[in-house]
């Protein structure tokens, strides 16, 4: 959930600075749940075929965040 709101709140900022801060932290976050279901995996809490499915969608959102901080002019 921290993923849509750091969007949010980000976009709220009046500067790009602050706004690209925001998707830093968003980014990280991708990261953190990129992490959980990797863990997830390796103990046998989640199923293979859904678990790859959900890390292939985690890493293009984070190729998409990363482009989008690189827009940011700050």
């Amino acid at each position: 959930m921290s993923i849509p709101y750091n969007v949010a709140e980000g976009s709220s900022r009046k500067s790009e600075k602050d706004y690209h801060r925001f998707v830093e932290i968003t980014l990280g976050s991708s990261f953190e749940l990129e992490t959980q279901l990797l863990i997830a995996q390796a103990v046998g809490f989640s199923n293979n075929v859904s678990c790859e499915n959900l890390l292939v969608k985690i890493n293009e959102e984070q190729k998409m965040l990363a482009s989008f901080m690189n827009s940011l002019k700050f």
